[in-house]
């Protein structure tokens, strides 16, 4: 398979910054390891979670990595990526996802996740793992149908864990009086807040490591740019690294320099 220019050039092993680096390569910075470690309580007690950033701050990729670790034999995943489908979708995502066919029914649809769900758990010994993706989204009815989903004999346990996953609002929204007993409910939430400079120098280390290049390829001043433009947010750093790497390849330069940079900001801010 032919690799891009700009790959070829700096000789990487790989397409650094790709979306389908391995879950395990990721790289572990202090906020996602903590994420990582709440979604882990969440599984290990089928409890709630709420887990919040802003766009680009990594939280799939956290998601990804508690995953990824998880016993495939002992836990069923199910993920939601967007939640657009309304009350009754809930329920049909979770039979569907258990291997049933969902009943029409609104009603009977939620009996019968329900008595999946427990017996899941009961008879064939698997954790549900239910993940709802871009929950800033849910509407007040569907967060009430999360409530429910949570009761289980009588309220003293869940069918599943859950683990929420959204922007800020979401935590704002859970803490209007209106949601109060789902918000009892949720037993740790977690806000990953954007890198600083340091965390971003080590981040494009990182992953330009994992392409095939340990030595010093971007300038500390281009690196410095580089986490400005990107505000400390994973995704919108690898945007800007990678367009700098262009800039330096295609102007033949071994190493990313701040007129490289300048470059690659100029790019992503649409500025001539």
């Amino acid at each position: 398979m032919s690799r891009a220019p700009w790959v070829a050039h700096f000789g990487f092993t790989r397409t650094p910054f790709s979306k389908t680096i391995p879950a395990k390569d990721l790289y572990a910075r202090p906020a996602h390891a903590e994420a990582v470690a709440r979604i882990n309580f969440c599984v290990g007690e089928s409890a709630l979670g709420v887990i919040t950033g802003d766009v680009g701050a990594g939280k799939t990729a956290a998601v990804r990595a508690a995953v990824g670790a998880l016993d495939p034999a002992a836990h069923l995943v199910v993920y939601v990526a967007n939640p657009a489908f309304g009350t009754r979708g809930l329920y049909v995502t979770i039979v569907s996802a258990l291997g049933a066919a969902p009943r029409f029914h609104k009603a009977e649809v939620m009996a019968q996740a329900a008595t999946l769900l427990a017996a899941e758990e009961a008879e064939r010994r698997r954790r549900v793992v239910i993940i709802i993706d871009e929950a800033h989204l849910l509407s007040p009815a569907q967060l009430e149908e999360i409530r429910l989903l949570t009761n289980a004999e009588m309220d003293s346990a869940s069918p599943f864990a859950g683990i929420l996953v959204g922007q800020p609002t979401l935590s704002r929204q859970l803490r209007m009086g209106v949601f109060a007993a789902l918000d009892q409910r949720i037993a740790t939430r977690y806000a990953i807040k954007p890198m600083d400079l340091a965390e971003s120098a080590i981040y494009l280390r990182h992953h330009l490591g994992l392409a095939g290049r340990t030595d010093p390829l971007i300038a500390d001043d281009a690196v410095a740019r580089l986490h400005r433009v990107a505000n400390g947010l994973p995704r919108q750093l690898n945007n800007a690294a990678v367009a700098a790497l262009i800039a330096a390849a295609a102007e033949g330069k071994a190493l990313v320099d701040d007129t490289c940079a300048k470059k690659a900001v100029a790019e992503l801010t649409h500025n001539e």
